[in-house]
């Protein structure tokens, strides 16, 4: 991406996609550097401890009290284990971001590879949630609704061969080029910028169309008027998504234009150029951050906007905290038996 330097190679812009290295050159990109490198290592870390705490503990929500064999519960898992997949990438590009990259050409494919992996199989697994909670609405008999079982398990294999298929250029087409893990040449670079907005217009589309024809079969005077939880979950996680990654996939759209081959241009059409590539620069590092902090608001929402994981929730902590007194009691009584005996009895 476009911030790489000679004397600054901490950043990880270069794990999307390099600007046009002429514009990098010329251009002086060092307080954008600066900015990024103490930026994105800070907040990176927040969202990774935070996505890793939210996510295992809907996983174990889901395995403690759900069925796994429905498709509604199927899909939030493999989202959870997902977002899981996603933010293993993030601590390498907080790492890259304070030593570059030092860990090799093969952990750097395979790093790319495995995060590409959960951003395509989270878009995926949000289309899929979007358009099952449609049937549900607009047809609530059919079939697609009450799927249990090889179907829930056939569904997700398909989304996880697909976004290995759709990942696998990350993973055969990168390097690592003066302490920078980025891909190959400028043609995989824009194929990887330009799959993903595609990807994110595709995924609006089915919510913008799933959702509008939801809301208005909901306001039909002769509908029921009854909350559906469950469809104000996923509801609440797709607009989080959309706000989330709008922002960047138009940052990366206009950055990827340097992408292309320039022509030889004079210093006052070099200065424009500067000038309009440093916003977007700023823009990028907090654009990214807010579209990478949707693998922790996931289990968020799944928390205070699901009161059935509430529920579960709330039993699950009620059950750590008999569990601990339970302990409690027992060490006190393990404590008089052994004063009584003339023994001091240490838990």
């Amino acid at each position: 991406m476009a911030t790489t330097d000679s004397t600054f190679n901490a950043t990880t812009e270069n794990y999307y996609f390099d600007d046009n290295d002429y514009v990098n050159e010329m251009c002086n990109k060092t307080s954008v550097i600066e900015f990024g490198a103490i930026f994105t290592p800070v907040l990176f870390s927040v969202v990774i401890i935070l996505s890793v705490f939210g996510n295992v503990l809907v996983i174990v929500i889901l395995t403690k009290y759900e069925n796994l064999k429905s498709l509604t519960n199927a899909f939030i898992m493999n989202l959870a284990v997902s977002d899981l997949f996603f933010t293993a990438g993030l601590p390498f590009w907080a790492y890259n971001h304070v030593h570059g990259w030092t860990l090799g050409e093969h952990t750097c494919k395979m790093v790319i590879f495995v995060f590409y992996v959960g951003f395509y199989s989270s878009s995926i697994l949000l289309m899929l949630m979007t358009a099952h909670r449609y049937v549900a609405v607009m047809n609530p008999l059919s079939d697609i609704v009450s799927s249990t079982g090889s179907c829930s398990v056939v569904a997700c294999v398909i989304v996880w061969a697909v976004s290995a298929l759709a990942a696998s250029p990350a993973f055969l087409f990168t390097k690592v080029d003066q302490n920078q893990c980025v891909y190959a040449d400028s043609y995989w670079t824009l194929w990887g910028i330009y799959k993903q907005n595609v990807l994110f217009i595709l995924t609006s589309v089915v919510f913008i169309f799933c959702y509008s024809q939801i809301m208005c079969r909901l306001l039909r005077p002769t509908a029921q008027r009854r909350k559906n939880k469950t469809l104000k979950l996923i509801f609440t996680i797709t607009v989080v998504f959309f706000v989330g990654w709008a922002p960047y996939n138009i940052v990366i759209f206009l950055k990827s234009l340097y992408i292309w081959p320039q022509t030889t241009v004079d210093s006052r059409a070099l200065a424009i150029m500067c000038d309009a590539s440093q916003p977007l620069d700023y823009a990028f590092y907090i654009s990214r951050l807010l579209a990478f902090s949707h693998c922790c608001l996931n289990p968020v929402f799944y928390v205070f906007v699901g009161v059935k994981f509430k529920n579960h929730l709330m039993k699950m902590l009620k059950g750590w905290g008999h569990r601990k007194s339970g302990i409690r009691d027992r060490q006190s009584r393990l404590t008089i038996t052994s004063l009584t005996s003339g023994e001091e009895f240490s838990m």
